[in-house]
């Protein structure tokens, strides 16, 4: 495993690579956990992730020879554009493998820095397959975006960055997908004298590393279903899953109804943009506050998302928060009836955005027509009191 001299070492080599990212304040999230709590905000590094500590001090290491074959990358799109933007920095040809469905914004940004990209399989797991393929048969270097020592180092400093910057941290939580970053930052909080608890996050829905931890080694997944493709990797590495067995007490998993959620809230309350796998951290801390002892740090990992997944994280985010609301309602089929529930629902503050009239249905009366409606709320309180009063007014609904 790498221990402080490496981490230093690597952190001389990204001196003047990439920036020490913002410790941001949460007073939100402190009132929450009842203690100080900080946002590490890799979201604003270059290339928009902690990626490229890693790649560039692995890259940063290779010979004259190894560098003039190239390397090859597999990657979901952070590690690729880390990749790419270490390579343009040291004049390395870079070929990267992506899944279909990548999100865009990552793949032109992984283009613009002169990367090569091959699309391939669905997940990272598929683009390892093939970039290791590549490797073999062109004599490129492949780029593991988390299982070798220098990844893990160049991922560290992010970790010897939070301990600068907030010496009295008690606890550390961090989004993770193969392991690297929380590997790197786990091993840098190991400080005599000062107990520091590091909490890896997974989605519930690729959460390798719970089974892998149980059974002392690292397994494979059977599968994978969530929207934070950044921490989307079925096998936990050999190399960050020593780390984390040794220095991690504890990986929890979140939803996808809770990752909405905090990227909504970070967007909202901390004013910065961060994509679901970047959110895992805070959705953690939201689903149970009062089990992280404070000074807490949560990392913010990455803040590359598409525009058009922003849009539906965040109408799912305010579903999860009870501020968005989709139903049917049953009405009379008479002159006025609809105009009646809408002004009932305006009586009750709510603002309606879409609303779809439906005569024809073979499950409807002919003396009765069906309103889809959606709607925007304020919170938990205010949809019990919307509901009530339709109830209240007569009405039939039915929750989408």
């Amino acid at each position: 495993m790498i221990d402080a001299k490496d981490i230093a070492r690597a952190a001389d080599l990204l001196h003047d690579v990439v920036a020490p990212t913002p410790l941001e304040y949460s007073r939100w999230l402190s009132e929450l956990v009842g203690g100080d709590v900080f946002l590490k905000c890799e979201n604003l590094q270059r290339t928009g992730s902690f990626k490229l500590r890693g790649a560039y001090v692995r890259m940063a290491r290779l010979s004259k020879a190894e560098r003039k074959r190239g390397v090859v990358a597999a990657s979901a799109g952070n590690h690729a554009q880390g990749v790419a933007l270490a390579a343009q920095l040291l004049g390395i040809k870079a070929t990267v493998f992506m899944p279909h469905g990548a999100p865009i914004p990552k793949e032109k940004a992984t283009r613009a820095y002169g990367a090569e990209i091959r699309f391939t399989g669905t997940s990272i797991d598929d683009c390892l397959r093939e970039a290791r393929k590549f490797e073999a048969e062109t004599g490129a270097v492949l780029i593991h975006p988390f299982d070798h020592l220098d990844i893990v180092a160049g991922q560290a400093t992010a970790g010897l960055e939070i301990v600068e910057q907030c010496p009295q941290v008690r606890t550390v939580v961090v989004p993770t997908g193969g392991g690297g970053l929380l590997a790197g930052i786990a091993t840098a909080m190991q400080r005599d004298g000062m107990p520091i608890s590091v909490v890896g996050v997974q989605a519930a829905g690729a959460a390798a590393y719970p089974a892998s931890l149980e059974a002392g080694e690292p397994v494979q997944l059977a599968g994978m279903s969530t929207m934070a493709d950044g921490i989307a990797v079925g096998l936990p590495g050999k190399v960050p899953f020593e780390a984390v067995q040794q220095y991690v007490g504890d990986v929890r998993t979140v939803t996808e109804s809770s990752l909405s959620k905090a990227l909504l809230l970070v967007l909202e309350r901390a004013k910065l943009v961060v994509e679901p796998a970047g959110a895992a951290a805070v959705a953690a801390v939201l689903d149970d506050p009062k089990s992280f002892k404070p000074p807490v740090v949560v990392v913010l990992s990455g803040g590359n998302i598409d525009p058009l997944l922003l849009m539906r994280v965040i109408r799912n985010g305010m579903a999860a928060a009870n501020r968005y609301l989709s139903l049917r309602v049953r009405i009379p089929d008479t002159p006025g009836g609809l105009a009646k529930l809408l002004t009932q629902l305006a009586e009750l503050d709510a603002n309606i955005i879409e609303v779809v009239h439906e005569r024809i249905s073979e499950s409807l009366s002919l003396d009765e027509v069906e309103v889809a409606l959606q709607l925007e709320l304020r919170g938990e309180e205010h949809r019990e009191r919307v509901l009530s009063g339709l109830s209240g007014n007569g009405y039939t609904y039915l929750l989408n």
